[in-house]
């Protein structure tokens, strides 16, 4: 592993500096991370021609992540997704949330992201770094004091593995991910609709027009929403469905089949560059995103990303779930450690 590298990475409103943190392997795979947000920015890997390629979207500065409304590479917490009706309750009191969703729910826990917030590089060395977030007792709305941490780790096989840990001293929720949009063929090289996705997944959480859950779980079989034996974003994307028509596309949580045990859960491939990215976790469910409504947004070196210009899998439990009965519950008991991990593996086809 190369030596970890440090550089500035601009000013936010408030004069703080943000920094960039740069891991490289020894194949030329590079991943750099910045402490404002916790956020990937770059993640440079060798296509079938051996060329380095930026596989996510991404800003050139802290300023931009700090403005940016779209939460490139972020990482989302303390609840990623929505919450309907943006309340909740736990041991009988009720918790309020910002209604930053059509008026009435709330989406990755309200205005005041943890992704627009200055973190604090805890622990570094090659190849690997740790940020802390101290997220007090109603941050967000959230009972609860908790110190969330948010490790990166580049290792020689190609991997990026992010860990998430936490342990609150009241209950509360906890359900954090991150957001990378990514486009094997280069962030700044159009759409995704020519990538191969495979999911490990039978079902689907159905969800109504506002992309609340309805609690039912849908069967995948003959449906667009059924990739288990591989196909292409844009086969059936524009298809007459109620979940494409609804989400403008990709934009729902699927069950995935890996019983909380760590495991490879879904696969992508660049149909150009020819690269390979598995996607790897011991979470219970994961939202595929289309970049549905990503709008001639700047991104970094001077890229313009559109519509359809990137996927996300989001790592997570179920949206809502604090919500459902029949969802494993997101909530996390009084000094009980949060604990998981989701890594990207990749390599060329």
């Amino acid at each position: 592993m190369k030596a970890l590298q440090i550089r500035d990475f601009g000013t936010v409103k408030n004069e703080e500096m943000g920094r960039l943190f740069i891991m490289e392997n020894e194949a030329g795979t590079k991943a750099a991370v910045t402490d404002f947000g916790a956020a990937l920015v770059n993640l440079l890997v060798k296509d079938k021609d051996g060329i380095l390629t930026d596989v996510v979207l991404g800003y050139d500065e802290a300023a931009d992540y700090e403005a940016g409304t779209q939460s490139l590479g972020a990482t989302v917490g303390r609840n990623a997704n929505r919450i309907g009706g943006a309340a909740f309750e736990i041991n009988g009191t009720r918790y309020e949330l910002d209604k930053n969703d059509n008026e009435k729910n709330n989406l990755h826990s309200g205005m005041d992201f943890y992704n627009h917030r200055m973190w604090e590089a805890e622990e570094q060395e090659d190849g690997k770094i740790t940020f802390l977030l101290e997220s007090p007792d109603g941050d967000q709305g959230y009972p609860g004091n908790v110190a969330v941490r948010v490790t990166y780790e580049l290792t020689e096989d190609n991997e990026l593995r992010i860990t998430y840990d936490g342990t609150p001293d009241q209950d509360t929720i906890l359900n954090l991910t991150n957001h990378s949009y990514f486009n094997l063929n280069g962030h700044d090289s159009g759409d995704v609709l020519g990538h191969t996705v495979v999911l490990d997944a039978d079902f689907y959480t159905r969800a109504d027009a506002e992309s609340i859950p309805t609690g039912e779980l849908v069967d995948v079989t003959g449906t667009p929403m059924d990739f288990r034996a591989g196909k292409t974003i844009g086969e059936e994307i524009g298809g007459d469905y109620e979940a494409l028509r609804l989400g403008n596309g990709y934009d729902h949580n699927w069950v995935l089949k890996n019983d909380r045990k760590f495991a490879k859960v879904a696969q992508a491939a660049g149909e150009k560059s020819g690269i390979v990215m598995e996607v790897w976790t011991d979470l219970p469910g994961m939202q595929m995103y289309t970049a549905n409504f990503l709008d001639k947004e700047a991104g970094k070196d001077g890229a313009v990303y559109g519509c359809r210009s990137a996927v996300c899998f989001e790592t997570q439990y179920f949206p809502d779930a604090v919500h459902h009965v029949n969802f494993e519950s997101p909530i996390c008991k009084a000094d009980t450690c949060y604990h998981t991990v989701t890594s990207y593996r990749f390599r060329t086809a």
